[in-house]
């Protein structure tokens, strides 16, 4: 038996969640006394997660699964689990690994519980806390089935480092057509991504035009953060829809929300509420974003942005 992971990769370099997904696997591979596999597709170097706990790295390289597609990806994942005899099988809650790991149950007749935040309380009963009702509850939830499938919130275990001597192992396996097949992806280059950012800087209709978005993008290079925006923002055509977070947009669960000129819609608040430390910066006292905010500045963001730039850029020169 095994516990298997995988780590996913974007141009062959490792996500940030793949390092967490494998700290998480480790400590459930402790929890059960069995030895943690992670298997990677098309990633430039695999060994790198040795440092995080794996003892066994499955390698996959396949010109025909450079473009992400779930049922692929999903057939590989559930091959490998098949050869390591694994009963419990973690991927990241990301937007493709929300749409990978139902797939990877369903394949394995496998019990499936996502956006888990703690290793297992209990492993028999086999008990996962997740988060519930977009974020503002958790469940404790039992899976009963043999296999496992435990999708994991990003930045909610951490990353630990946990060196072991691995071992790397290429790994061929078949690729079932899904007849799906993507055309062209556009990827965002020379900036830091969403689902990457430890910190986002986001911001609405306060901002009043695209023409004053300048002021945010030097806010978030001071900060080496993401940029976003509320759904209106993109609607409107100011900035491009993959900067949109919440609910119907992109989630964020970073270490820094900062919304700048957002009034707080429930559907942007519950896409960000995983987000640790949330710090809103309006000139409407009674906007719906300061009850859910660690921290507020009731002020007008022409005055306060420029300001908190100026105190950044000479709180990092000195």
């Amino acid at each position: 038996m095994s516990v298997l992971v995988f780590a996913d990769s974007t141009d062959g370099k490792f996500k940030k969640t793949a390092l967490e997904v494998v700290s998480y696997g480790k400590k459930v591979a402790e929890q059960l006394g069995v030895k943690l596999v992670a298997l990677t597709i098309n990633a430039s170097d695999a060994s790198e997660l040795y440092t995080y706990g794996a003892e066994r790295v499955l390698t996959v390289s396949n010109d025909s699964l450079s473009t992400f597609n779930a049922k692929e990806y999903a057939g590989v994942i559930t091959q490998a689990a098949t050869k390591e005899s694994a009963t419990v099988i973690v991927v990241d809650s990301s937007i493709d690994g929300l749409y990978l790991s139902p797939l990877v149950a369903i394949n394995l007749e496998a019990g499936y519980a996502s956006n888990t935040v703690a290793a297992p309380s209990s492993t028999s009963p086999f008990t996962v806390k997740r988060k519930a009702f977009s974020n503002k509850a958790f469940s404790n939830t039992v899976i009963s089935t043999d296999k496992k499938v435990i999708g994991l919130a990003k930045n909610s275990f951490g990353i630990h480092e946990n060196v072991v001597s691995g071992s790397l192992e290429s790994f061929e396996a078949e690729v079932i057509a899904s007849g799906v097949k993507s055309e062209s992806v556009e990827r965002v280059t020379g900036k830091v991504t969403i689902a990457d950012a430890d910190t986002v800087v986001s911001a609405g209709r306060g901002l009043k035009g695209p023409e004053n978005w300048g002021m945010i993008e030097e806010l978030a290079a001071v900060l080496g953060a993401a940029t976003a925006c509320s759904k209106p923002v993109s609607d409107l055509g100011w900035r491009p829809h993959g900067e949109h977070v919440g609910q119907t947009g992109k989630p964020v669960a970073s270490n820094l929300y900062i919304a700048i000129g957002i009034s707080g819609a429930i559907q942007h608040l519950a896409g960000i509420n995983a987000s640790k430390v949330k710090v809103v910066i309006n000139t409407d006292p009674e906007a719906p974003f300061f009850k859910a905010a660690d921290y507020g500045v009731v002020g007008d963001a022409f005055e306060v942005v420029p300001k908190l730039i100026e105190k950044l850029k000479a709180f990092k020169a000195a």
